[in-house]
């Protein structure tokens, strides 16, 4: 029997979410999940609930249950690719539906699943037809607090475990410490980083469409 046919498109769905888009350094990572009809209580019992609200330890710990149970994708754009899409896109909506639509692509390659839904951050046209694009139809459905569900939910621990990953391998790469987040440490590190390597650097580790960008390189010299 065929993957795609173990979960019949009709006993299913697919969230999807992202994390990194508020981080000044790392990726931007989208997540998704296959989850059948069924399985939401087996998630709960486990303590799966949106990224915001449980702790990088816990999401790393989650993110490996739910790899091993359930049909998932992860896609990671780093800085450098990030950066090249933000300038062709000149749209952080349309950024984020790319990211969005290919993870929801990798999964639909290996299940029917008829209906995703995704957090509501813009005209879901731009999920679709990025979809389209490939060949994809789906019914979509964008929601606030898409996190609720659980296959959201899931998939938003799958995209912040790896976002935490990659960040940590990023940090050590370049020797400094890359904090989460886009606060004042962040700057901080910024300037040490372009003090060490130079203001390029700044293309291969951060989202340079950020104003903290500027007064990083400002505050370097």
């Amino acid at each position: 029997m065929r993957q795609a046919e173990l979960y019949p498109a009709e006993k299913g769905h697919i969230g999807s979410d992202e994390s990194g888009k508020g981080d000044v350094f790392g990726p931007l990572v989208g997540g998704a999940v296959y989850l059948p009809d069924g399985q939401e209580s087996v998630l709960a019992e486990l303590g799966v609930k949106d990224s915001k609200r449980t702790s990088d330890n816990r999401c790393r710990e989650l993110a490996e249950v739910i790899k091993r149970g359930y049909k998932h994708a992860v896609v990671a754009i780093g800085p450098e690719r990030y950066n090249a899409l933000y300038e062709k896109f000149r749209n952080l909506n349309r950024l984020l539906a790319w990211a969005h639509a290919r993870a929801i692509e990798n999964i639909l390659a290996e299940v029917p699943a008829r209906l995703a839904i995704t957090d509501q951050f813009g005209d879901e046209r731009f999920v679709l037809n990025a979809l389209l694009e490939k060949g994809r139809a789906i019914e979509l459905v964008q929601q606030p607090r898409a996190e609720e569900d659980m296959a959201v939910a899931a998939a938003s621990i799958l995209a912040r475990a790896e976002f935490l990953k990659r960040l940590y391998f990023l940090s050590k790469d370049l020797g400094v410490d890359l904090p989460k987040g886009a606060s004042a440490m962040v700057e901080e590190a910024g300037v040490r980083l372009v003090r060490l390597h130079g203001p390029g650097i700044l293309e291969k580790a951060a989202k340079t469409h950020f104003k903290t960008t500027a007064r990083v390189l400002a505050a370097a010299g």
